[in-house]
């Protein structure tokens, strides 16, 4: 059935219980972001300043060959540096003189500190401003953190487009702004949703191109496309933009939801909606399908790593008919969550920070079908005989969307099939 869906009610006050835990955790530092940023800003480059561990850790993710120029670099602190032998901000000035020099067609140049920059107090937004002066108008130089410590990997992104937002264009115009990296196939996907509906300007954080900021005011009204963009929200919401509640574009029902509030926030008729949304829902329902039979009645649990979590534990529990034994998230904003609760099965237990003993003993007990977590966890999880997930793929794979929810149910479909294969 297409058209419009709904939320189900919620009771007045009420609050699901969260176990919050603090403790050892497991996982990837936002350096990781650059991995899909890159490939989203096809003019910007990011200058990571920090160690060869850091350059290490890029590299290997990345899977960049050796002969390819990609649009990221580290200026490594050496032995000098630490030392206070070396000025760091000379040397920095150095690497990106010679960068620009070389690569002439870099338009915006991200400065993004480390755990060792940061260790070592180098300022890179006053670098930020001095190199922005001399390099200027025509590479434009902006600086966020990507350093690990207190934060998990996908803040990287939402602290690469907080850095954007004060220098984005003033508009009093009435305009909607979709807010999270998506994949080129997936923004073109809605973009033409959104013109069926009838929705004008519609613009996209991050753009394509650096020249293509999308401007912001009072008018705007923005829609997170990802669940962990708190800073860049709080950001937009300074400049005058107002957020658009609603759950996230995973699964047919998400997608949906998502696009029916950007409707009802630009007074779009139930007839138009409908009419732009129906085949597609049709198409992502019948692509899910194929994957709920294999799929359903299988316990999953999810270890806190991406924030995608709960998002996921919802379309799981709802379009697949998975059992969602525990969702964990690095950080629960219930605000910008509130939507995706209302629709999360009772059953779930969430949980907020990690534990990370506590939470194997936990997983152990279960003896889930299949578990979601971060790469450190994986091998050993596997060692043990239980089946895993690595999070880290549902940020590199395009599964926003109606085309994309038979992809995003195949990745969970994908390791029990290995599995079983394996077993024969």
């Amino acid at each position: 059935m297409s058209g419009i869906a709904t939320l189900p009610a919620r009771a007045p006050g009420a609050e699901r219980p969260v176990l919050r835990e603090r403790g050892q955790r497991e996982v990837f530092c936002g350096l990781t972001g650059i991995i899909w940023l890159h490939r989203k800003i096809q003019d910007a480059f990011f200058l990571v300043v920090g160690s060869r561990t850091c350059a290490h850790l890029i590299q290997s993710a990345a899977g960049v060959m050796i002969f390819a120029e990609p649009r990221f670099a580290t200026a490594i602190i050496d032995e000098r540096d630490l030392a206070g032998i070396a000025d760091a901000n000379d040397e920095l000035d150095a690497v990106v003189a010679q960068l620009l020099q070389r690569r002439p067609d870099i338009k915006l140049l991200f400065l993004v500190g480390s755990c060792p920059s940061e260790v070592i107090k180098l300022d890179l937004s006053r670098a930020a401003l001095r190199l922005g002066r001399q390099f200027g108008p025509d590479v434009r130089v902006l600086n966020y953190s990507g350093s690990g410590i207190e934060t998990t990997f996908t803040q990287g992104e939402d602290a690469c487009l907080a850095s954007l937002v004060p220098v984005l264009p003033d508009t009093e115009a009435a305009e909607l702004l979709v807010v999270g990296a998506l994949a080129d196939v997936v923004e073109d996907q809605f973009a033409r949703l959104f013109a069926a509906m009838g929705i004008g300007t519609v613009r996209f954080l991050p753009p394509r191109q650096a020249a293509l900021l999308p401007a912001v005011g009072p008018g705007t009204r923005f829609l997170l496309a990802q669940p962990f963009l708190a800073d860049t929200a709080r950001a937009l919401e300074e400049r005058g933009a107002v957020r658009i509640p609603a759950p996230f574009p995973l699964g047919v029902e998400g997608t949906t939801l998502w696009l029916q509030a950007a409707a009802s926030a630009f007074g779009v008729s139930a007839a138009s909606f409908s009419s732009a949304t129906a085949l597609p829902q049709e198409r992502g329902r019948r692509a899910v399908a194929r994957y709920r039979t294999e799929l359903a009645g299988k316990r999953i649990f999810f270890f806190p790593d991406s924030q995608m979590e709960i998002p996921l534990a919802r379309f799981v529990s709802r379009e697949l008919s998975m059992q969602a034994i525990e969702a964990g998230t690095p950080f629960l904003h219930r605000q910008h969550l509130a939507e995706e609760l209302d629709l999360l099965p009772e059953s779930v237990a969430l949980s907020e920070g990690q534990d990370v003993e506590r939470q194997l003993d936990r997983c152990r007990a279960a003896r889930p079908d299949l578990v979601v977590c971060g790469l450190g966890l994986a091998n050993p999880l596997e060692a043990e005989g239980l089946t895993t997930k690595w999070s880290i793929e549902l940020l590199f794979t395009p599964v926003q969307g109606y085309d994309q929810a038979g992809d995003l149910a195949e990745l969970f479909a994908r390791p029990l099939v290995r599995r079983m294969r394996l077993a024969v």
